[in-house]
């Protein structure tokens, strides 16, 4: 009995496939589909070239200008909130750099975000996250404010 499948169908398992693809195989989607098997439908595939070229390749291969940073809702902790003078802001740096210190595996973010200068670290999808590294933080005894606060952060 032969198959009969919607081109929305083959669509959907042709995109399925695709995602499940690893990047180091050597036989492609199409291959795949256009593949004759005893008892299956037929599939032609009319396309450009270049589209089969691309199938495969790693979305990295953006140059650097090209790639985009994600932001979302999150949560950061928070090291130092001075005012905006320039001494809140060699404070701020030394906040940084004594995080980075103690912390290499942590992010930390040194901004100007009017009317003050701020140190936050990290970026957290959930506040338990946060918390985690504040307590972490907290227990360094060198951080006399430590706070969770909600900020954009990179994904």
């Amino acid at each position: 009995m032969v198959l009969k499948m919607t081109y929305l169908k083959w669509w959907c398992v042709a995109l399925f496939v695709c995602c499940g693809v690893s990047a180091s195989a050597q036989e492609t989607i199409f291959d795949r589909l256009s593949k004759q098997q005893v008892g299956e439908g037929v599939v032609t595939i009319h396309q450009d070239a270049r589209l089969k070229a691309l199938v495969g390749q790693m979305r990295s291969s953006l140059s650097g200008a090209q790639k985009s940073v994600q932001k979302v809702q999150g949560f950061r902790v928070q090291v130092y909130a001075g005012n905006n003078s320039q001494q809140a802001r060699t404070e701020a740096t030394q906040m940084a750099e004594r995080v980075k210190t103690l912390f290499p595996e942590l992010d930390v973010y040194t901004q100007f975000v009017s009317p003050r200068w701020l140190c936050r670290v990290g970026d957290y999808r959930s506040i338990e996250e946060a918390d985690a590294v504040m307590r972490q933080l907290k227990s360094a005894g060198n951080f006399k404010e430590v706070s969770i606060v909600r900020s954009l952060i990179k994904l």
